[in-house]
């Protein structure tokens, strides 16, 4: 584990990597650091994953607990957020849109037009997945702050971006019967797109298979032993590699989370509560689904880890702890304002291929010294390391334990020390169903190559949302100077959009993951008609008496104005 020298600036709340050398971060609105080029408060960056330099941006409502994804045509769509306090800006974050889409000039900034592009109604807390049209599907959320999701506070429907009419909802939001009986623990549901085109949806202890083309949900079994795993007591979660070998057949992980109760006093809580050392895996086929969850263990309990994709098909869990739950404020044996403690300092890779028992290792995994607790982020990057940021249990920044982290880690896995292959003419787009071919170097000791697409997804609060890996079939040439692929044979197989392309060898050594858009790259469908009846039957986002639906300390409470 490497630590940056420069930091990023603001709070590392929210990442996604947007081009083989930029980052996109999002922050709430607190005392950063960083400043905009007027003087004000930043809360938006774009970090050069090589340098390690930041360049400010310009959202204008609080980007604070949102959500993200990224549509056909590749632009990055953050959702929800929360009011802004501290600048004295009006409008607030709960129905915010915003719009980037990269570039390469170094001057392509965040858009938002409150007015005009926004969300049906308020949602903090909510998730979004890329669909197999290239637009994204926003699901569930609260209408102001809270540790937990309660009846009052629930906003338990969906919308598309751009807006649809569809099932009888002409451009507004459609219930969800899902989001009501999975109070209240249900912030940031898991959401995994399907090779069917379905949707499986995971909410405290429930799960369900959603139709979102007839608006019908189909329960699935619960999360064994009554171990809940969405925020504030949130699990990393994974939608296994999709194999041709296996018919893509969809297989998902869940691993941590907590027993604590979703009803209870919070000031019975604390901080030294065990999480959860149970995993579960799922085969979604009728087969699967009759056999229902396998229960497998950690070596160590975890609340708000990270789970992330590696390129070879493992998946490697980072950052959280190992007791307590998210959040601050709320417990009654605080760790400064942490509702968490005992940092989990090392990380734990899994293997999905490996035999029942044998799947865990801790093998040449560094231990980092920097607590990665509530408000942490973690992603893979397209030159195979991992970016750690983030950490800030804290009603605002602070210097205390656990403190406001600004300061960038790097994870190099074990495969990094390897001879790597290289490659060169990856198309800008890459259409379903075509065949390409890359021109590339494969070290003499590889016996052959396979490829790895992946979408790297977009990090916050432990969810990596729309993250996916797809095997695609590929022939390597005679002389092994070519590589012959196969692209997606359709949209429900890997949503339109942005992708990273690596080349493995038969040792699992990535090549560096160049970017393509996947699909013709055009943007995704747009409805008129449903836009302009969304602005007529719903409001803009106002400053409105939010502070009555807050609470006066701990998690969803509103940082103080500067004197």
């Amino acid at each position: 584990m490497t630590c940056a020298c420069r930091t990023t600036g603001i709070a590392g709340l929210e990442i996604a990597i947007v081009s083989d050398t930029k980052a996109l971060i999002y922050d709430r609105v607190e005392h950063n650091p960083l400043h905009t080029h007027n003087g004000t408060l930043a809360w938006g960056a774009e970090y050069d994953i090589t340098t390690d330099t930041v360049r400010v941006l310009n959202p204008v409502t609080n980007t604070f607990c949102a959500a993200g994804a990224f549509v056909s045509n590749g632009t990055f769509v953050n959702t929800g957020g929360y009011p802004v306090t501290l600048t004295g800006d009006p409008i607030t974050g709960l129905q915010g849109i915003r719009l980037f889409t990269p570039c390469n000039t170094g001057n392509c900034d965040v858009f938002e037009n409150p007015a005009r592009v926004r969300l049906t109604s308020d949602r903090w807390y909510p998730s979004a997945l890329r669909l197999d049209d290239g637009s994204v599907m926003v699901f569930g959320g609260q209408v102001g702050g809270g540790y937990t999701n309660t009846l009052s506070l629930n906003n338990p429907t969906y919308e598309f971006y751009p807006p649809k009419n569809i099932h009888g909802y002409n451009g507004i939001q459609i219930p969800s019967q899902f989001l009501k009986d999975t109070l209240q623990a249900n912030q940031f549901p898991l959401m995994f797109g399907l090779p069917d085109g379905n949707i499986f949806i995971v909410a405290n202890t429930q799960s369900m298979i959603f139709n979102w083309r007839t608006n019908v949900e189909t329960r699935l079994p619960n999360i064994p032993n009554g171990v809940r795993v969405t925020s504030p007591y949130s699990a990393g979660a994974v939608l296994l590699p999709l194999s041709p070998a296996t018919g893509y057949t969809p297989e998902v992980l869940i691993c941590g989370g907590s027993t604590l109760s979703d009803t209870a006093s919070t000031s019975t809580f604390t901080t030294q509560f065990p999480a959860s050392k149970q995993c579960v895996r799922i085969v979604l086929n009728a087969a699967g689904i009759a056999a229902g969850w396998q229960v497998e263990t950690m070596p160590q309990p975890r609340i708000m880890p990270n789970a992330l994709l590696l390129p070879d098909g493992r998946v490697l869990f980072v950052n959280g702890a190992h007791s307590g739950a998210a959040g601050f404020g709320n417990f009654k044996d605080l760790v400064g304002q942490s509702n968490a403690d005992n940092p989990a300092f090392q990380g734990l890779l899994y293997n999905p291929a490996a035999p029942a028992g044998s799947r865990f290792s801790q093998a040449d995994l560094p231990t980092s010294n920097i607590a990665r607790m509530y408000h942490s982020s973690a992603t893979l990057t397209p030159n195979g390391t991992i970016m750690i940021a983030g950490s800030n249990p804290n009603q605002d920044v602070t210097t205390t334990k656990y403190a406001t982290e600004y300061r960038v880690e790097w994870l190099s896995p074990s495969y990094l020390t390897l001879p790597r292959p290289t490659y060169t003419d990856l198309p800008g787009t890459i259409n379903f169903g075509t065949t390409f071919t890359l021109q590339v170097t494969i070290p003499s000791s590889a016996t052959g190559v396979t490829v790895s697409l992946m979408d790297l997804g977009f990090s916050t609060h432990a969810a990596q949302m729309s993250q996916r890996l797809v095997h695609l079939v590929a022939t390597l040439s005679s002389d092994r100077k070519s590589l012959s692929i196969q692209a997606p044979p359709n949209a429900m197989l890997y949503p339109p959009g942005p992708a990273f392309l690596f080349v493995l060898t038969n040792d699992g050594v990535p090549s560096f993951g160049h970017k393509t858009i996947i699909g013709t790259g055009a943007s995704p469908p747009v409805d008129e008609g449903a836009i302009a009846n969304m602005l007529k039957a719903t409001n803009g986002p106002q400053a409105a008496a939010l502070t009555q639906l807050s609470p006066a300390v701990g998690e969803g409470s509103l940082p103080a104005a500067p004197p």
